[in-house]
């Protein structure tokens, strides 16, 4: 074995999974309860009990850190396994969807980034491609599987339909702050199945 084979990699390509972890929790918890305009790498880094040079070996600025953990939180939650029908497919991908945007944390994160969003075009454009973009995609494979299935019409209109599944628990949840009866995603997932005018198969 040679020198260069035996020799542990150093500085920046030396970027410990655990560390990252502790990194991104604190991230979450800095943005939950300061918000992104008052975050700074300082206060991440203590709360992750790390250096600042930890936080800019994974990320250049503030606001690529930040979209990097939001987008990996939320795209993660995103991943719904094919269930087989199009019924079982709605249920899991609303209720990811109420994972995502009830989680205790990001529901304190999400309307402070929404109002950054209106401040900062720049950051508008960053979360449509790195969160936005990803999640639909994901939406999108669900929905092409039900046409191919024959349970949706090859000429739905899959951007609509995109939209429709994530606005009513976001209006339930995030804007009326109004609590989820036992049935409701039960109810939420037929009355889904009418406005895509599914048809069983």
């Amino acid at each position: 074995m040679t020198d260069r084979a035996r020799r542990a990699p150093t500085g920046a390509a030396v970027l410990q999974p655990e560390l990252t972890a502790a990194i991104t929790e604190a991230v979450l918890d800095e943005l939950a309860t300061q918000g992104y305009g008052r975050l700074s790498m300082e206060a991440v880094a203590k709360r992750a009990g790390v250096g600042k040079s930890a936080l800019y070996r994974r990320w250049p600025s503030k606001q690529e850190m930040v979209l990097a953990v939001i987008s990996d939180f939320s795209v993660a939650l995103a991943e719904v396994e094919d269930t087989g029908s199009l019924r079982g497919d709605l249920e899991a991908t609303l209720k990811a969807v109420h994972d995502w945007l009830g989680h205790p944390r990001f529901s304190r994160i999400l309307p402070d980034m929404v109002a950054e969003i209106a401040r900062t075009p720049g950051i508008g454009i960053a979360v449509r491609d790195m969160i936005g973009g990803p999640r639909r995609a994901r939406a999108e494979v669900m929905l092409k599987r039900a046409i191919a299935r024959g349970e949706l019409s090859p000429d739905i209109n899959l951007e609509l339909a995109m939209d429709f599944l994530a606005a009513p628990i976001y209006w339930r949840v995030n804007v009326r702050h109004a609590p989820l009866e036992p049935s409701y995603f039960a109810d939420l997932v037929e009355m889904s199945l009418r406005a895509l005018d599914a048809r069983e198969v």
